[in-house]
């Protein structure tokens, strides 16, 4: 059963899967500059592509429903793990898939900032301070735009779904020149996707 359509997986998970399942994480931690969603990349990359641990359906649909449902965006982390841990066999191996994701993305990130945050205040008058500001904005829009590249094109080819290509566009114009609220533009992908228009 090929990877696109298949949507769940059976994994014999040791600890040291799950150690390293926590320092992938944790180094993602790290690197979320522009907040967990800029990592998604290398999630897919990780749990999808190198480690088969997800399925394209539930690495997508983890980030789907958690974008979709209020509260912070970050939950799409809790539902990978949840979902690496159900693949791994139980509901108890799901609970600690969640508290890995979860601790991992949120431990170090937390810690940094509120560490940089409190000597940033305090220093904001230096002129390293504020070039490094100003210099992480083009690092932040890059990590987006990579992590609307793979959502986008997970299971698309630009040449031969041409339709997903334009709706992204479309909705990336939209969000720019607009104030429509988002979930506007989630439910009408959600209503093209069920009527089976892309």
């Amino acid at each position: 059963m090929s990877t696109a359509v298949q949507t769940t997986l059976q994994l014999s998970l040791n600890w040291h899967d799950w150690l390293d399942l926590l320092s992938h994480y944790l180094m993602l931690s790290l690197l979320s500059v522009g907040g967990a969603i800029s990592t998604l990349p290398d999630m897919h990359r990780y749990l999808v592509i190198e480690r088969n641990w997800l399925t394209e359906v539930q690495f997508n649909s983890s980030v789907a429903i958690a974008q979709a449902a209020p509260g912070p965006n970050v939950l799409f982390v809790a539902l990978m793990g949840w979902n690496v841990g159900l693949n791994a066999g139980s509901i108890w191996a799901g609970l600690l898939g969640v508290l890995v994701t979860m601790g991992g993305i949120l431990l170090p990130s937390a810690t940094l900032t509120y560490v940089t945050a409190r000597w940033g205040h305090q220093n904001r008058h230096l002129r390293s301070v504020r070039s490094f500001k100003l210099g992480m904005g083009p690092v932040v829009i890059g990590l987006l735009l990579a992590t609307g590249w793979i959502m986008a094109g997970a299971n698309h080819m630009p040449g031969r779904d041409w339709p997903v290509w334009l709706l992204t566009a479309v909705s990336a114009l939209i969000v720019w020149q607009t104030r429509l609220h988002l979930l506007w533009l989630l439910a009408a992908g959600a209503a093209l996707g069920w009527f089976g228009l892309l």
